[in-house]
């Protein structure tokens, strides 16, 4: 699914109208119809106090709409003009008097902070005071209101985006943003949705198709796509029945040392619950018991230490290798890692202490093979690319990073980042469980299987994020999210696999 501009949107608009022969005022009522139906869905008619807060532009006439269709449906409705200019858009005011006709009681009206009404918090908020067009901080007597709103308690429903957010540029400092509790967000998402310094503006989110032309949306061009299941489930390669696990790639995953044994455990298990033919540690020699014992689907080479790794057997024919859960940074270590990237050909998956490494090592990085995949955390990323202003700020340091050494990074969070050129791709599953110990272990031996089952490294990434977050909801879905293991996440994979052709 494409991450659409405001701009771009706004077009769509505009071109969807011509070509479906119908009025702005006409695609408003579409789209305000289908945030009713949603807010009538969950709350079937309850008597729930509902306060509307409008502005006057388009998107508060799309609150508009929602009010008055509120009202025909029997709903206690008070509808509240936050009044910031003199201006009003055409169809603000064409459905302010279509409000009129059907209230009880005529708009109460919001001019300055005297204005501010009393929010109690057993009242249902229905933001309609800025959309996407807002290109200017929330400030003075307007951000006492949004305030005042965030403060009350009151469960707040956004429509089309939380007023104050900007939907893809950064925030002012001083602005002030609705924090709502549920988005109800118009035909494709904005990267702000999914963004750390903005997503905790959105609640949860939904989607709602207003029927925009289709056409027109599947030629705008987009750096930013949503992985969701439809995605993941196009990347997938079915099984035929007459094959063998030398089909499923041989993988090598090199890590761990003394106390550490436990992350390429971790990593090795995830890759052959995704479906690897032939797995093989290379490990310090204190973990041949350990993973003998606890591993036996696994093969094992041992490092002649017996507590970090020395060497690296290069004579090992592996179709891709993993390198770094649990391994450490110490100097033979570092020497060892090296002579992996001097004599790959294949690309790789680096991740943890391997990323350490790199990043004390720059130059080490000219060594990756092409489309090697990168997994850092937020602190191994700003180890690697240095410190960013802002979110977007990011994105682009990000994007020139894996552009410069031609790799694919996947940076991880509540939504995962895979960047390769000048594309991201923005992951739509998992949980706040999945911030456990060892997840990361486990998204790589995920990602490093899909690479050895012939999988372009791009789509691994991709469908091997998606795949590490579903598996953690399912296990989050039996266990409760402070319950989740990484273990658990490894051992949901096959659940993961089977739910994305699953009947909704």
């Amino acid at each position: 699914m494409k991450i659409l501009s405001a701009k771009q949107l706004s077009e769509a608009d505009k071109i969807s109208m011509e070509k479906q022969n119908i009025t702005s005022e006409e695609l408003m009522e579409r789209a305000a119809s289908l945030v009713f139906e949603e807010i009538h869905k969950r709350l079937g008619s309850a008597p729930i106090p509902i306060k509307v807060f409008c502005g006057i532009g388009n998107n508060g006439g799309d609150g508009l709409v929602v009010a008055r269709k509120l009202i025909e449906h029997g709903y206690e409705v008070k509808v509240f003009i936050v009044n910031y200019s003199d201006k009003r858009s055409e169809d603000f005011l064409s459905n302010y008097d279509k409000l009129k006709e059907v209230a009880d009681e005529w708009p109460e009206q919001i001019k300055g902070e005297d204005d501010l009404p009393e929010i109690n918090t057993g009242n249902f908020i229905v933001d309609s005071i800025f959309g996407i067009g807002l290109n200017r901080p929330i400030e003075g007597w307007m951000a006492k209101l949004v305030t005042s709103l965030n403060e009350s308690g009151a469960f707040i429903l956004s429509v089309d985006m939380p007023s104050g957010l900007f939907p893809d540029q950064p925030n002012a400092e001083n602005g002030a943003i609705i924090r709502a509790d549920y988005t109800l967000s118009f035909q494709a998402p904005k990267i702000a949705f999914y963004l750390p310094e903005s997503m905790e503006y959105v609640g949860d989110l939904q989607i709602l198709d207003i029927g925009l032309d289709r056409e027109f949306i599947s030629k705008l061009e987009s750096k930013h796509y949503l992985i969701n299941r439809e995605s993941a489930r196009a990347i997938y390669k079915p099984r035929k029945k007459n094959t063998h696990k030398g089909d499923y790639g041989n993988v090598l995953i090199a890590g761990g040392s003394y106390g550490k044994i436990g992350s390429v455990m971790l990593t090795a298990t995830a890759a052959l619950r995704t479906g690897t033919g032939l797995c093989s540690l290379y490990i310090p020699g204190c973990g041949y018991e350990i993973v003998q014992t606890g591993l036996p689907e696994a093969m094992v080479l041992t490092d002649v230490n017996e507590d970090v790794l020395t060497d690296f057997p290069v004579d090992f024919e592996a179709d891709v290798c993993c390198f770094g859960m649990g391994v450490g940074t110490e100097a033979n270590t570092e020497k060892a890692f090296k002579k992996l990237l001097e004599n790959a050909k294949n690309p790789l998956l680096i991740d943890a202490d391997g990323l350490n490494i790199l990043s004390r090592n720059k130059e080490m990085l000219e060594l990756l093979p092409e489309n090697s995949v990168l997994t850092p955390h937020p602190g191994e990323l700003k180890r690697l690319i240095g410190n960013w202003d802002n979110d977007y700020d990011k994105l682009e340091k990000v994007t020139a990073f894996s552009k410069k050494y031609k790799l694919i990074t996947v940076v991880k969070g509540a939504h995962t980042f895979t960047f390769q050129g000048d594309h991201i791709y923005v992951n739509d599953s998992g949980n706040p469980g999945m911030a456990t110990a060892g997840s990361g272990d486990v998204l790589s031996g995920v990602i490093t299987s899909l690479m050895g089952q012939s999988y372009d490294p791009l789509q691994a990434a991709v469908l091997g994020v998606y795949l590490h977050g579903l598996s953690g909801d399912i296990a989050a879905g039996e266990l409760g999210y402070e319950s989740l293991m990484a273990g658990e996440i490894a051992r949901n994979i096959g659940k993961a696999v089977k739910f994305l052709f699953q009947e909704e």
